[in-house]
């Protein structure tokens, strides 16, 4: 755990920071798993993390970016997006989180558990009801520590990822 872990939102500004951050923390998780073709994962990489696509998402005025700094330097970031929901979830004001990760050297270090608590924090300030998210099949870490905050499987949808429709596991939590 880091003492210093500071949170802030991200604005306009920080749309290549988030795109080399995005680019760099998803490949770090998702391109040494057996299950994941490297040219399906660098074709959805190229499409979901490049400056334009991250700039569009961050003038949305529903999607919310956090970033964590540790000592000035990112150490990772969140993305949830107000008045989202997909067939499955049971909301009235739900909040999806898109995003949570951190790098790599900073895993198990409290980074996650930090964005999650300030995405629980920003979605009941909105008035929120229930956060949901997609977690892949393949991935039981993430599975975990989103058990571990509470939440639980309502049901899954299809990941579309270049070529390969993955399955992911809709997961739901009453903030």
């Amino acid at each position: 755990m880091f003492d210093q872990i500071q949170l802030r939102h991200a604005t306009i500004v920080d749309a290549q920071l988030l795109t080399d951050l995005s680019f760099k923390t998803f490949w770090d998780a998702f391109a040494h798993h057996p299950k994941n073709a490297p040219d399906d994962l660098t074709h959805y990489m190229r499409q979901a993390f490049n400056a334009e696509q991250i700039a569009k998402e961050l003038a949305n005025p529903k999607s919310i970016f956090l970033i964590a700094e540790i000592e000035g330097g990112t150490a990772g970031y969140a993305k949830i997006l107000l008045e989202n929901i997909e067939p499955g979830v049971s909301a009235e004001r739900p909040v999806e989180l898109c995003r949570l990760y951190s790098k790599q050297k900073f895993n198990g270090k409290g980074i996650g558990q930090t964005l999650m608590d300030a995405c629980f924090e920003r979605g009941r300030e909105e008035g929120c009801d229930v956060m949901w998210l997609g977690v892949w099949e393949y991935n039981p870490r993430a599975q975990r520590f989103y058990e571990k905050n509470g939440f639980r499987i309502v049901g899954k949808h299809t990941f579309q990822l270049g070529s390969d429709p993955q399955t992911d596991l809709l997961m739901q939590k009453d903030i």
